[in-house]
């Protein structure tokens, strides 16, 4: 911290906008970081002042607990962020859901997802915004795309990317069968100006449209929204949040650069043979996680084996303990076999 705050004592770094920018925000980790190991810090120690207490015949059992568990919840908040070591996890991400086959079934699981992450966002403090929102006809969505903007929000939500299974009683279906949907979740980091992502005209095709959709008659009645299709990959993205068709075509611009970024890792990966297990399971269309809600209740990544029987608070944004198994797998490697 004395070396940062050195750094920006010195006159010349504020002549050099993206130097002061990088310190700024190393300066900003830094002092989270100081921040959590103060609580930390305060946090035993109320700990062991209660056992005092304890010891000295107080009723101080309620407290205690609470504590303890405050803790628990602390450090392994800690230990995720220990976990986040990949090249971009400290990025931004940009998250793109697709319902499967099933109409408006899957569509509505696709929006519950949705839901989902919006929830899990504003728990974690995140800013989520949602850049390209196509409904279903009937309920639920037919695609979404949206950016989640925070420290760590790439490295967090890759324990996300693959497909989501949902099985329970129909709410579409008049005679109450159990039906059993799918929805794909895809994730890539969001890129800043300092990567070079060289995107040639001539390789785009530029659709514009009305927007349309959740809210979207509110945001304009003329052609605002954007569509970029890259020609050479097929990458094809939507932006229609903005009235202007000038910021949405900026913006979808910047989601374009971060999912050809993500695509040029994509083929470094595959060229070193270096694609993570999970991953290549993802390539192939497996599920990663199953959401029970009739027969019984249950939420079970099938990756870590990690299990939650309060499916409520899941699909209310509490997917932090998968997302903690996952990054210890990444980490460790698969569990071993019963």
């Amino acid at each position: 911290m004395q070396e940062i705050e050195r750094q920006l004592s010195a006159p010349e770094v504020w002549t050099d906008q993206a130097k002061s920018q990088q310190i700024m925000r190393e300066r900003k980790r830094l002092e989270g970081e100081l921040a959590k190991v103060r609580d930390l810090q305060r946090r035993t120690d109320d700990i062991s002042a209660y056992f005092e207490l304890a010891r000295e015949g107080e009723e101080v059992g309620p407290e205690l607990k609470r504590e303890i568990a405050e803790l628990r919840t602390l450090a392994d908040g800690l230990e995720t962020e220990v976990l986040l070591s990949g090249e971009n996890d400290s990025r931004s991400a940009i998250m793109t859901i697709h319902p499967g086959a099933g109409g408006t079934e899957s569509q509505d699981w696709a929006d519950m997802l949705l839901r989902m992450y919006l929830r899990w966002a504003e728990r974690q403090g995140f800013e989520a915004s949602v850049n390209d929102l196509q409904p279903g006809e009937e309920a639920g969505i037919k695609s979404a795309t949206i950016t989640v903007s925070g420290e760590n929000a790439y490295g967090l939500l890759t324990s996300e990317i693959g497909v989501h299974r949902l099985v329970r009683i129909s709410p579409f279906d008049q005679a109450k069968r159990r039906h059993t949907s799918f929805a794909s979740v895809y994730v890539s980091p969001e890129i800043d100006e300092s990567i070079e992502i060289n995107v040639k005209q001539e390789d785009l095709r530029i659709d514009t449209y009305r927007s349309g959709g959740r809210g979207g008659q509110h945001v304009n009645t003329t052609d605002s929204a954007v569509r970029l299709t890259h020609l050479p990959t097929g990458i094809v993205v939507s932006c229609q949040n903005e009235r202007s068709q000038h910021k949405n075509r900026e913006r979808a611009m910047k989601i374009l650069r971060s999912k050809l970024y993500e695509h040029e890792l994509e083929k470094k990966r595959a060229e070193t043979k270096k694609v993570e297990d999970a991953k290549l399971d993802i390539d192939f269309g497996s599920q990663i996680r199953s959401y029970v809600l009739q027969p019984y209740r249950m939420v079970k990544d099938l990756r870590t084996r990690a299990e939650a029987g309060d499916v409520d608070r899941v699909l209310d944004g509490d997917i932090n303990p998968f997302i903690r198994a996952y990054l210890q797998l990444r980490r460790n490697g698969p569990p071993s076999q019963p």
